[in-house]
């Protein structure tokens, strides 16, 4: 049974697919695969006709810069990540009826045809631009391929199609002094020709189709996304690209270019859906071409325009498919009050996570949804982790399903009690608000109010807590035995429902709550009801479905995040600017020297300032320097500088060091003890 939605025959489920050139990490999971996975698995639980497809990105310019990196073809990048993400998509149960990729035949076949169909009806445009040329590497470059200084926010790291700092889209020829990531030459201008997608003559389309069909279903933040990009005025955009590595054209004179990755990456969910009804023998048709069904993607926030704008422009031009019919796209989560970075390695990765917390599958996901970026960006940290999964998971749903199933044997060695034939108030309250939960969760689900609909299903194990408190069946059993199988009878009902209600977000979990209970296989229409489990059939014995996880695990976690934080400062390092050029006459008037340290005294009222006694060979002299944490024995110093007072000592000379790139002092020391006043030069 659905609440909220138009009755449609079947539903395509897509979700955004990942580029393979890494693993998986938690914001992954939390803007895009888990909230498609609680939305196929509920309308599944509601016998539905659900084709839930995914697949790897496997022709992103990000993949060609990986394997140049690494000195090995892309092919080898996107079978080693393809596998890696694959594996973790199915240990966090997330449940593709697909998970295919781009490299494969059927998507060259099928987005070469594509284009192909709207060549030969003339549906682009050709056009001969100048775009950045890298003559040292004879190579077009991609926007990737091209950093510079970006014209908005001054970062010197931009790419030529974002900026990661502001977040800004650029086009190359906007950066300020350009530079080619392949041989670090500054590019060329140079014309090629390309064929371009004109969205501006759809503007009457979208504006219709966005602005005014689905004003009112769609995210805020999706639909003033395309607003904005509406209204400032679409133009014409290249599908092609000049690479050797991607889907080629299948069109004379095109040697040398393929199809650009954001025109046929999309149609990796059509590819993908021909490649499932090969293995299954279905017709894939009907999920992309009939109008009683319903499409759904799901993607975060950075692909908005190219779900909502680019690729049904083409699904339109095309003529033959159905267009979305919801992109509930979410916006970023990030880690410890800093944004995920696959680039400087701040992320939780999901196998390393599974390596470090096996078995914890459901409590990841609970923590992502019950924090989902659904309308801001949200920020996970290894405290609230923690938190969630002790005070709730542990001490709410646990506790509760932990305490009926151990009562349920002390009481009645492991069989469910037949309940008496009438009930109390406080029972039909509960027989009440157990009915009312699945649609509750039901219409949240429906409206993609993921985080919602988890905490309803957390408020049923809270209702299922104060009924057991409220009632005390560890004391009513020694004066009233009858009413105590009542109470429990309830309280395993009410555990019955929370498996089948918390399927879709639990799926683990669930599964361990039916095992323990040796309940059937119940769909959402069941749920809600009273009398799901037969008085007298035996339940299993009882499992903890959750762990307390202590202190020292979490601050593992926050050892590496900090690890990463440094090694990514020191990556960061860029050297000063070299001043201006000096003479060799010059450098002879400083007198570079040894010293020997003879006395060290902390400065008053100074935290880093150290007054160093100095033999220097000629009767001694006194040096201030701010190298607290790092004098050793024996320093370099300049000798002939003027004396000048630091902190009301006066410092006759300037003791040598470097600034390391995480912003440690090196002092520069000779390898050797030598003579007090050695010079050097």
């Amino acid at each position: 049974m659905l609440y909220t939605e138009n009755k449609f025959k079947r539903y395509t489920i897509t979700s955004a697919l990942p580029y393979a050139n890494g693993p998986i990490h938690i914001g992954h999971l939390a803007g895009v695969y888990i909230p498609a996975d609680i939305y196929a698995r509920y309308l599944r639980l509601n016998g539905e006709d659900v084709l839930f497809i995914g697949g790897s990105d496997e022709h992103g310019v990000p993949i060609t810069i990986k394997a140049r990196k690494e000195g090995v073809s892309p092919q080898v990048i996107v079978d080693k990540y393809h596998a890696i993400i694959k594996k973790s998509f199915e240990d966090f149960g997330i449940s593709f009826d697909i998970y295919s990729r781009t490299s494969d035949a059927t998507h060259h076949q099928t987005a070469a045809a594509f284009f192909k169909k709207l060549f030969d009806e003339g549906k682009f445009v050709e056009k001969t631009t100048e775009q950045y040329y890298d003559e040292t590497a004879q190579q077009f470059l991609a926007d990737r391929y091209i950093t510079g200084t970006c014209p908005h926010c001054g970062n010197e790291r931009a790419y030529g199609d974002q900026c990661e700092a502001c977040g800004t889209s650029l086009n190359a020829m906007e950066l300020i002094n350009p530079k080619s990531m392949l041989s670090g030459a500054k590019p060329i201008k140079k014309e090629t020709k390309h064929w371009f997608l004109p969205l501006d003559k759809y503007e009457g389309f979208l504006k219709q189709w966005i602005l005014e069909d689905h004003k009112s279903d769609w995210r805020s933040t999706v639909y003033g996304q395309c607003k904005s990009w509406i209204d400032m005025g679409l133009q014409p955009r290249a599908v092609t690209r000049d690479l050797n590595w991607g889907v080629k054209l299948p069109i004379p004179n095109a040697e040398g270019k393929v199809l650009y990755v954001w025109f046929e990456a999309p149609i990796g969910y059509i590819s993908a859906t021909k490649k499932w009804a090969e293995q299954t023998g279905k017709d894939w048709k009907p999920y992309w071409k009939e109008q009683n069904t319903k499409l759904v993607h799901f993607i975060g926030k950075d692909n908005i325009v190219f779900h909502c704008i680019i690729f049904p422009i083409m699904l339109k031009i095309e003529g033959s498919y159905i267009l979305p019919q919801n992109v509930p796209a979410n916006e970023f989560m990030n880690l410890e009050n800093d944004k995920i970075s696959t680039s400087r390695n701040w992320a939780v990765w999901l196998h390393e996570y599974l390596e470090d917390f096996p078995q914890k599958q459901d409590v990841l996901r609970y923590v992502l949804t019950s924090n989902a970026p659904e309308t801001k960006d949200n920020d996970f940290t290894w405290k609230d982790f923690q938190a969630k999964n002790n005070n709730e998971l542990v001490a709410i749903l646990g506790n509760y399903i932990n305490r009926i199933v151990v009562l349920t044997h002390k009481f009645y060695n492991g069989k469910i009690p037949t309940p008496e034939k009438s009930f109390e108030d406080i029972d039909n309250q509960l027989i009440e608000q157990l009915s009312q939960y699945p649609k509750l969760i039901g219409s949240n689900i429906e409206k993609y109010h993921f985080r919602e609909a988890l905490n309803e299903l957390m408020n049923l194990a809270r209702l299922g807590n104060k009924y057991l408190t409220d009632n005390e069946p560890w004391k009513v059993i020694k004066t009233d035995p009858a009413r105590v199988r009542t109470v429990m009878n309830l309280s395993l009902q009410l555990a019955a429902n929370l498996a089948i209600l918390a399927e879709p977000f639990l799926p683990f979990t669930a599964t361990k709550i039916k095992n323990m209970l040796k309940m059937g296989n119940f769909g959402w229409q069941e749920a809600g009801k009273a009398d799901l489990l037969l008085s007298e059939t035996e339940i299993g014995n009882a499992i903890l479905l959750f762990e307390k996880i202590e202190d020292a695990a979490i601050d593992k976690q926050l050892e590496k995040l900090a690890n990463s934080k440094k090694e990514n400062e020191k990556n960061a390092f860029v050297p000063k600017a070299i001043k201006p050029e000096c003479s060799f006459d010059d450098f002879t008037k400083l007198d570079i020297r040894v010293g020997t340290v003879i006395d060290c005294v902390k400065v008053p009222k100074a935290d880093k300032l150290l007054q160093f006694k100095i033999d220097d060979g000629q009767g001694g002299r006194t040096i201030v320097s701010g190298i607290a944490k790092y004098y050793t024995k024996q320093v370099c110093f300049i000798a002939n500088f003027a004396p000048r007072k630091l902190k009301g000592v006066n410092s006759e000379g300037m003791i040598l060091s470097a600034e390391d790139a995480d912003g440690r002092l090196v002092l520069i020391t000779p390898s050797d003890l030598v003579k007090a006043g050695v010079n050097i030069g």
